[in-house]
């Protein structure tokens, strides 16, 4: 769910991914480990659905996300799944770099690899998710207000 928008695209990448390793289980040679080459299958397969639909996405503009203010206990008083509900309303570029940055723990220069951009692209869409992360979690508080 972290670099889809709904639930039928998440079973198509995840049966995708397990067919790709079960095709390719002969060639994980046993160094490093079993998840990690698996991980590295599931993230490729995700992305590639991601560019495959790419050509299909709209995105939006939250250049005005930069001007707002943030309480950092604000977020404590969000759960997980809430948060993951807000992950999954970002655009389809900032949910994907987001993902991959912030709990993957990627690097701006391997994203920018594995997705064919620049390093700089990297940072402003990450930084554009963080913004429009914040809007909605400031949002979501006076709502509760």
């Amino acid at each position: 769910m972290r670099y889809t928008r709904n639930r039928e695209d998440a079973a198509d990448v995840l049966q995708d991914s397990f067919v790709k390793i079960f095709i390719n289980l002969r060639s994980f040679k046993g160094e490093g480990s079993f998840e990690g080459w698996m991980k590295r299958i599931m993230i490729n397969t995700a992305l590639k659905h991601y560019r495959k639909n790419l050509k299909y996405k709209e995105e939006s503009d939250i250049d005005a996300a930069y001007d707002i203010g943030f309480d950092s206990n604000i977020v404590s008083n969000i759960s997980a799944g809430e948060l993951m509900k807000m992950i999954q309303q970002l655009p389809d570029g900032y949910r994907t770099i987001f993902s991959l940055y912030v709990l993957e723990g990627y690097q701006h220069n391997e994203i920018g690899e594995m997705l064919g951009i620049s390093e700089g692209t990297s940072k402003s869409q990450l930084s554009r998710a963080r913004g429009f992360l914040m809007k909605n979690i400031n949002d979501n508080q006076k709502e509760r207000l």
